[in-house]
């Protein structure tokens, strides 16, 4: 049986892990949602000059920032590969596949 306390050490890592995945999506959806606003107050109060571009280009790196301190530097990396893998056997291994 584990130490509690090395339990209780890896629930709070977890719990961690998981408050800044989840301010990573509540990021990303806040400028999904904020975007086609700010384009639309621009094209209706200065049609002729676009610059909504500013905005939602300096805000998309922002999220870029965003998504790769979240995600290690690797969204796709040699790691996520590796639990993946792992997942998919372990998921067609119990479903009797």
């Amino acid at each position: 049986m584990e130490n509690k306390y090395i339990v209780e050490q890896r629930y709070l890592k977890a719990k961690k892990r998981v408050k800044e995945i989840k301010g990573f999506y509540v990021h990303l959806a806040v400028f999904l949602l904020n975007t086609p606003l700010i384009i639309t107050v621009n094209l209706l109060v200065s049609p002729y000059f676009h610059w909504f571009w500013f905005s939602v280009l300096g805000w998309g790196v922002a999220i870029g920032i965003h998504a790769f301190v979240t995600f290690n530097g690797a969204l796709f990396g040699k790691d996520w590969e590796e639990r993946k893998i792992k997942e998919l056997m372990d998921k067609n291994y119990n479903d009797g596949k």
